[in-house]
């Protein structure tokens, strides 16, 4: 049966323990290798389940997630979905 812990990304617990096998023991490293919390989101339904997770298999969650801005400035009206040459 398939555990998903991050709805978004489709993100399973096999997968979080599988990352954690790995070497990637804190929250940051978890999301950069899994991809949990990049989807729609933004990690407010998985993030709290995956740093229990973290927690359980011997991971530190540490001081959580790093937010960053987009690469590119983005208009409003970019993130709106309009037309820039509108208007």
């Amino acid at each position: 049966m398939k555990r998903i812990v991050c709805r978004c990304e489709d993100v399973t617990l096999e997968e979080l323990e599988h990352a954690v096998a790995l070497g990637h023991r804190d929250i940051e490293s978890l999301k950069r290798y899994t991809g949990f919390g990049t989807g729609f989101c933004q990690g407010k339904s998985c993030l709290v389940r995956c740093a229990e997770e973290l927690v359980r298999l011997g991971g530190d969650p540490g001081n959580g997630i790093t937010p960053r801005p987009p690469y590119h400035p983005v208009s409003l009206a970019e993130l709106a979905g309009l037309d820039p040459d509108w208007g």
